[in-house]
């Protein structure tokens, strides 16, 4: 009896897309919103050596993508361009595409090794190959 949940008459799949659909011509031709824009998408694994990460960025140009590494951090950022496709005679009804730029940055739990790390990008994901830092090597310290 403890399980309380609101009722959200708009909740209904059917009920909530009709209403979605209906104010989505009120909006502007070009999307402001930050939460409209893609988001970039991760699988991460790691292995005793390396770490793999594997990023989806659907219709990103490769010169368009911008990879920083900073100790445990990467930062990857995208942007994408909207082509005007429009001909003479035609208008737009709807324009779900979008142009802009995103980002998305995370930390690991080890050190990453800049100098020997790698990235590919084909048929929109990108790879990222980024080896683990060996450990520096503990000093003795000489007591006088």
């Amino acid at each position: 009896m403890n399980n309380l949940t609101r009722y959200d008459p708009f909740g209904i799949e059917p009920v909530s897309e009709l209403f979605q659909g209906l104010f989505r011509p009120l909006r502007s031709a070009s999307v402001t919103d930050s939460s409209e824009l893609a988001s970039i998408k991760l699988d991460v694994t790691e292995s005793p050596q390396a770490y793999m990460v594997k990023a989806e960025l659907p219709g990103v140009d490769k010169k368009d993508i911008d990879v920083k590494v900073d100790g445990n951090t990467v930062s990857i950022h995208a942007k994408v361009e909207r082509r005007s496709e429009q001909k003479e005679g035609e208008r737009w009804i709807r324009r779900e595409r979008y142009s802009g730029s995103f980002a998305r940055t995370f930390s690991l739990a080890s050190e990453i090794d800049d100098s020997a790390a790698s990235a590919q990008y084909q048929d929109g994901v990108l790879s990222l190959n980024l080896p683990k830092r060996a450990p520096a090597a503990q000093k003795n310290v000489q007591i006088d």
